[in-house]
């Protein structure tokens, strides 16, 4: 007769598992209300634009989630489209910043806010490749079988043996 075990996840546990998860968590909500803060305000301006951000505001809000739920699989794909984030916002911020000479309406804000936002932008990117990759060492998908005993199925094969 089989027993019953039950599941454990004994690296979530840890507190630098759970420091890490938390700081991922929030990393993603900073970049979300960042380009919120960009996206709406730079609507005009961001000409063709729009729709990669939309697509980053609705991926990063997904993946936060996933994060939230102990997911080790999207840690690695958040520090990918992190990446990539991060080398378009560090090529967009001059170009905000230039359009406050002449010919250039403004945005909703200024162009000079929105090239600062877009500049803090590139430091949490690279936070959050940090953080995820951090995240993916700590192994959150390990488990091990606890039974009613107390014993692991290692202890019982050992004992076999």
């Amino acid at each position: 007769m089989a027993k019953d075990y039950v599941l454990e996840h004994p690296n979530r546990g840890k507190a630098a598992s759970k420091a890490t998860r938390a700081v991922v968590i929030l990393l993603l909500l900073v970049s979300v209300a960042l380009f919120l803060i960009v996206t709406l305000g730079g609507w005009n301006a961001l000409v063709g634009a729009q729709a990669m951000q939309i697509f980053y505001i609705f991926i990063y809000l997904l993946v936060a989630f996933y994060v939230a739920r102990w997911n080790r699989g999207v840690l690695p794909v958040i520090a990918a489209l992190a990446i990539i984030m991060a080398i378009f916002a560090a090529v967009a911020t001059p170009a905000w910043f230039d359009r406050d000479k002449t010919g250039f309406e403004d945005p909703a804000l200024a162009s000079e806010i929105l090239g600062t936002i877009t500049a803090l932008i590139v430091p949490v990117q690279i936070l959050l490749i940090i953080f995820a990759m951090r995240g993916f060492q700590q192994a959150w998908n390990v488990e091990v079988e606890r039974y009613e005993d107390g014993s692991t199925n290692e202890e019982i094969v050992a004992a076999r043996a």
